[in-house]
């Protein structure tokens, strides 16, 4: 196969059948240096065309508290009081910075995206 940007959906598809042809090429062989340019290719294929959303703050955060295992209580000592996790995680408070760095430091997990803008609920 060319290596060659691609541009196409039937280019991509050829890519992707090319790439695992040469899945398993030895160390340091030409096969392997084709798959990691033809890698490149695709990736940006994919970035273009396939891009995933950047995540929201509180569904990144629910989504770290489910995947392991973690209740409200666990974020108390990052976020503060019961009540303050709930305001949280219910967006009638947006995170402070000290609640970023708390979380971020504390479950490490990227700040980068808990700094995010979110919508929070405005008390009636």
């Amino acid at each position: 196969m060319e290596l060659k940007p691609i541009k196409t959906e039937q280019e991509y598809r050829a890519a992707l059948d090319e790439a695992e042809k040469l899945w398993d090429a030895p160390e340091k062989s030409a096969e392997a240096d084709s798959l990691e340019v033809l890698a490149m290719l695709i990736q940006a294929y994919e970035e273009k065309h396939y891009a995933i959303p950047a995540a929201e703050p509180i569904e990144f955060l629910q989504y770290v508290m489910e995947s392991r295992g973690l209740t409200r209580k666990d974020l108390e000592p990052y976020i503060g009081t019961r009540g303050r996790v709930a305001e949280v995680l219910n967006r009638a408070r947006p995170l402070s910075l000290e609640m970023i760095r708390r979380l971020s430091e504390g479950l490490n997990i990227p700040a980068d995206i808990l700094v995010r803008r979110y919508e929070t609920r405005h008390a009636a």
